[in-house]
């Protein structure tokens, strides 16, 4: 691959002959102003252009359907903009030098939402996950598209707060139900007994829930991690087939076969992977309680639903028996 200062002059020369342009052109005859563009791979941009470049407000429009609608800073998406995907996913946010960086939210092509901050076209800092099929929304930390850091596993009739790492829940934390108890206790990785000490030690098992005690509700917070900061976007631009054709003249930006920055919805039931090089995710895992948590925090309600049940014959036949008494006595007098 040439360097950057080659595409450039290559792309300045080639600047009158890319596709066909219509629109305002300043005395060096350079694209400036407002204008329409057709590429010669059958993109179209119809937006503003300085010095020959896109920058300003547009809309992108890519053969295979995609479309960006968003500001622009010399050729690269910068600023607030709306990016369409081809499966039917929209992320909607801010960009710096081509990323999702900043806030925004992500709608996947099943639903799901993300919506929080991003870091270099990266799920990173502070953001919620629903996921559409059951309602339940993963709020917390995030780390290079994976969840990280404290957080809290919302469901239906309980909730899990604790702490994450690379996706799973790890360590100390509790499960807190709507009958008004929780169930406090540990997540552990353990490798299956049966497997072989050969196997490479990343293949761990799914985290088990190991439960200490069940309480009323408390206030107990889990202590960890907090992602990192939010640093500034990097400025350096990035490899050549990540970025739109050049800087110099029309530059054709990066194909969504390529596949544009899209990403795959995650799945319930897997960890989170890291993008990948065309800047695609898997689904973030929403753990479910598992029915021994669940089973044992049934009992212990049905149990207390016993007890008051007693208590409350108890206190009827007390107040029965007092009342005869009462009752002989005044027949007495």
């Amino acid at each position: 691959m040439s360097d950057e200062s080659e595409e450039e002059s290559e792309e300045g020369e080639a600047e009158d002959t890319l596709g066909e342009y219509e629109g305002e052109r300043n005395a060096e005859g350079e694209r400036h102003g407002r204008g329409k563009a057709r590429l010669p791979n059958g993109d179209t941009y119809d937006g503003e252009y300085e010095h020959g470049l896109r920058n300003g407000q547009g809309t992108y429009r890519f053969k295979n359907g995609a479309r960006y609608i968003g500001t622009y800073l010399q050729n690269k998406k910068h600023g607030q903009g709306t990016f369409f995907y081809p499966d039917g996913s929209k992320y909607e946010g801010n960009w710096v030098d081509d990323q999702r960086h900043g806030h925004g939210q992500y709608t996947y092509a099943n639903g799901d939402t993300y919506t929080g901050e991003w870091f270099n076209h990266y799920r990173h800092g502070q953001g919620t996950y629903v996921y559409k099929d059951t309602g339940s929304k993963y709020v917390g930390g995030w780390v290079h598209g994976n969840q990280e850091g404290e957080a809290e596993l919302i469901y239906l009739n309980h909730r899990f707060k604790g702490r994450f790492s690379n996706g799973k829940p790890v360590g100390r934390g509790k499960y807190i139900f709507d009958i008004g108890c929780e169930q406090h206790g540990e997540y552990t990785q353990e490798q299956d007994k049966g497997e072989e000490e050969e196997e490479e030690p990343s293949l761990l098992a799914e985290p088990k829930w190991k439960a200490s005690k069940i309480t009323k509700l408390t206030l107990w917070t889990p202590h960890g991690e907090t992602p990192p900061p939010l640093k500034e976007a990097s400025l350096e631009a990035p490899p050549a087939a990540e970025t739109e054709a050049g800087a110099g003249g029309d530059g054709m930006e990066e194909r969504p076969t390529a596949v544009t920055e899209e990403e795959t919805v995650p799945s319930i039931a897997v960890s989170v992977t890291d993008e990948s090089d065309e800047g695609r995710y898997d689904e973030p895992s929403a753990f479910e309680a598992s029915s021994e948590v669940l089973s044992s925090v049934r009992d212990t309600g049905e149990e207390e639903e016993e007890n008051r049940e007693e208590e409350e014959n108890k206190d009827q036949e007390d107040y029965g028996e007092e009342w005869g008494m009462h009752a002989r006595s005044s027949v007495r007098v």
